[in-house]
């Protein structure tokens, strides 16, 4: 691992207060998010034309390397140079065969024209500005190369049947949560918009969806159960009352062999001019 001078992690983003366990639990949760969306955003990956001679690959917020590890797995041949700003988080990814660089990404220490694609996997919901991290990685793409930026939009980003309206304001603090350390879960919708003004060419979105149809409702549970909204109570955002509310609501579901949940994800493209 290659270790560069790195400003504090900024955003919203703390690996030890994103769910209950602490650093633990954000690790299963990360693990358990690649693994259930992961053979949904390889198929965009390469629909969008990420392949073995398209590389390097570079990874900015790679985390604990839960999707560099299926990355290298998928793409034996894709070389990847993984970078993200937390060290410790970045230490779990060892062993996965992709160089790892701790630095910040808006501030990466790759030389121009370096790359071939960029991924960028929910890292911009944490920032209260992307636009330098994604003209950054606009200056480490060669011309023509390509960047995928992963994300969600809290308001489409879910859908489930039975719903319970009531969680509706339960939820919505988790936004607001984000919201106020300087993040974005709203962000989805303004994915096109933030690479053009980078100055990509060639944008698109491509959706895709993750449902209880092909998966077992409790792979879910990382998103949908409780342990997402422990640190709420931790912090005072969310009461004792609500949190009990929404335990109670996941268990329901999860029981009801009739439950459906389809979660949307949204992936932009871009070009670097040629």
């Amino acid at each position: 691992m290659t270790t560069t001078p790195a400003r504090p992690a900024a955003g919203s983003y703390d690996p030890a207060a994103t769910t209950s366990g602490g650093l633990a639990g954000e690790l299963a949760r990360l693990e358990a998010q690649a693994a259930l969306s992961f053979d949904e955003e390889l198929r965009v990956l390469r629909e969008s034309g990420v392949d073995e001679s398209c590389g390097p690959l570079v990874e900015i917020g790679a985390g604990s390397g839960a999707v560099t590890r299926r990355l290298r797995a998928a793409l034996p041949g894709l070389p990847v140079t993984a970078v993200d700003v937390d060290g410790d988080l970045l230490a779990h990814a060892e062993g996965c065969g992709a160089d790892l660089i701790v630095a910040d990404g808006a501030d990466l220490p790759l030389p121009d024209r370096f790359a071939g694609c960029v991924l960028l996997r929910y890292v911009l919901q944490h920032l209260a500005d992307p636009l330098p991290m994604l003209t950054e990685a606009l200056r480490v793409l060669r011309p023509g190369g390509r960047i995928v930026v992963t994300e969600v939009d809290a308001s489409c980003w879910g859908l489930a049947d039975p719903a319970f309206p009531e969680l509706a304001s339960v939820h919505a603090k988790l936004t607001q949560a984000q919201a106020s350390a300087g993040g974005d879960r709203m962000i989805g919708r303004r994915l096109t918009r933030l690479l053009r003004s980078a100055g990509y060419a060639e944008v698109a979105l491509r959706p895709f969806a993750t449902t209880n149809d092909d998966r077992p409702t409790e792979d879910f549970a990382p998103h949908l159960g409780p342990g997402r909204l422990q640190p709420l109570v931790a912090s005072g955002a969310l009461t004792l009352a609500e949190f009990a509310l929404a335990a109670d609501r996941w268990n329901r579901f999860r029981k009801d062999t009739d439950a459906y949940v389809m979660l949307l994800g949204l992936t932009a493209t871009g070009i670097a001019p040629r």
